[in-house]
């Protein structure tokens, strides 16, 4: 009986090694393969059922003794082809095993800033942004003493929309939707005011995620946005007869405030000053109340443009001043004349 044997031709594994080409990276393939190259010992390439070739580099970390693979890009035939990551791979081993290792170590690094959420990043600038710092008048305050606004504009509008995608990938398309959004009223009522105070904190907190050290993003995405329609300023002021309504109507005993409350009214009228820089006033901030030139020295932590104030104070502003200061000694004797009464009824 006559016996014939066929002899095919063996099939090459699909891990196997071989002379890499650029016409192999081309290739279609109906499951992912990984092509080694016997020319280039340790360079490889992976190829995706969408047709995506990959280059990488496999090396043993001096450090763990364990094998490891470092990724070094896409194949292109016109800039990143079969010849250039050989040439890279050459680069790279010539550099000596340590340093090969750490450049991938570094990378890896980098990898995971660049996978931080914006809500992530979020959290990061207000724990800088409220950081006690030393200011100019030797105080210690927040490095920005604004920070509670910036956060309530970085927390009501861009981490509901953007705070769970990666900051990296976040565009300047995502910052003029969001923006449209707010103004849109799709996030509350509708506010260019509102929209404007969110790019700011975002600027802010994109320029300083790309601050060299944290590189989470490479550039801020809060460039070239649409401008945003003109806010008109309030035209409505008090009229004289208002305000001499206003002035006398705090005489009266039925107002619902006490007359401390309604001297700092009338303090406001008389210097302009605004509630913040008033309201905290100590009697050591008062000079000259008995001068030719009495004034209020405001420090610098309570004005908004961070400087020191001398506001001269007229006649009616001292007068009111004399007023509240025996209004604030009768209190404090009040109060003493109370807890001694409660100290002989409780004996």
């Amino acid at each position: 009986m006559d016996t014939t044997t066929t002899t095919e031709p063996a099939k090459r594994a699909r891990n196997s090694s071989v002379i890499l080409t650029d016409r192999m990276c081309e290739k279609r393939v109906t499951k992912r393969v990984k092509i080694y190259d016997r020319k280039c010992p340790g360079l490889h390439v992976s190829i995706t059922t969408a047709g995506v070739a990959t280059f990488s580099i496999k090396f043993t970390d001096p450090e763990t003794g364990k094998q490891r693979t470092g990724w070094l890009g896409v194949y292109n035939p016109e800039t990143f082809a079969v010849e250039d990551a050989r040439s890279k791979v050459y680069a790279l081993r010539g550099t000596g095993a340590v340093a090969l290792a750490e450049t991938f170590r570094d990378r890896k690094v980098q990898q995971a800033k660049r996978g931080k959420t914006v809500d992530a990043i979020i959290e990061e600038r207000i724990e800088w942004m409220k950081t006690p710092v030393k200011k100019p008048d030797g105080e210690m305050r927040p490095r920005i003493e604004s920070w509670e606004n910036v956060a309530s504009h970085l927390w009501r509008f861009l981490s509901p929309s953007l705070g769970k995608k990666i900051a990296s990938e976040v565009t300047k398309h995502d910052i003029a939707a969001l923006s449209n959004d707010i103004v849109a009223g799709k996030l509350g009522v509708p506010s260019v005011a509102n929209a404007r105070h969110m790019r700011r904190a975002a600027s802010g907190l994109f320029n300083w995620a790309a601050e060299a050290g944290r590189d989470y993003v490479s550039a801020s995405p809060c460039v070239n946005l649409p401008k945003l329609d003109e806010e008109h300023p309030r035209t409505r002021v008090l009229s004289e007869d208002e305000i001499r309504t206003l002035w006398h109507g705090l005489d009266r005993e039925d107002m619902p405030w006490d007359r401390r409350t309604r001297l700092a009214i009338r303090f406001a009228l008389t210097t302009m000053l605004r509630s913040g820089e008033l309201l905290p006033i100590h009697v050591s901030e008062l000079v000259h109340l008995d001068g030719s030139n009495p004034r209020v020295d405001i420090p610098l932590k309570r004005v908004k443009k961070r400087r020191v104030i001398q506001q001269p104070l007229s006649s009616l502003a001292v007068e009111i001043i004399r007023e509240a200061l025996i209004s604030d000694k009768q209190q404090s004797e009040l109060v003493q004349e109370l807890r001694y009464l409660m100290r002989i009824t409780l004996e």
